[in-house]
């Protein structure tokens, strides 16, 4: 008997067994390895069916991370409610301590400055110390005429001899 419902499956489609829905409303479903009706294997997928189907309305963080994580196939089991609420309690957290920290590093760097330990920023060397041609002046594509004062594009004329 298992045999015939077996077969009437994979005839009308595959089983996909409902794993869970999170609080965006997207549903999870693993389908197990089955074989076709050509007696091929198929292996076992996992699958997400989106809560807003249509593609245009995606927006990043429409899956959550536990989830897309269990999709990938990096965990085993299914994240559980309680695992999604924590770890996004926790990460909420660590955003309200960085924005505390960069404050903090903020007023640092002001009161510094206005006691004379860090001098400005003035200019930004292009380039790296240990290229050719650190500190030069770049020779520019057009030529630049000012006045008395003439030089050159980057073409040189060969010398004839």
């Amino acid at each position: 008997m298992s045999r015939i419902i077996g077969v009437l499956r994979r005839a009308f489609g595959y089983v996909r067994e409902h794993v869970g829905t999170d609080h965006l409303g997207n549903k999870y479903y693993f389908i197990p390895e089955q074989k076709s009706w050509t007696g091929k294997n198929i292996r076992a997928k996992r699958m997400v069916e989106a809560a807003n189907p249509a593609e245009y309305e995606y927006a990043e963080g429409s899956i959550p991370m536990e989830w897309d994580a269990w999709m990938r196939g990096r965990r085993k089991d299914p994240p559980s409610i309680e695992e999604i609420l924590t770890n996004q309690s926790e990460r909420e957290q660590i955003k309200l301590k960085a924005k505390e920290v960069e404050e903090k590093d903020l007023a640092l760097q002001t009161k510094e400055y206005e006691e004379g330990l860090v001098a400005p920023a003035q200019t930004v060397a292009k380039g790296h110390a240990a290229a050719a041609n650190f500190g030069r002046q770049e020779i520019s594509e057009e030529p630049v005429s000012t006045a008395n004062t003439f030089q050159p594009g980057s073409w040189m004329p060969t010398s004839k001899k």
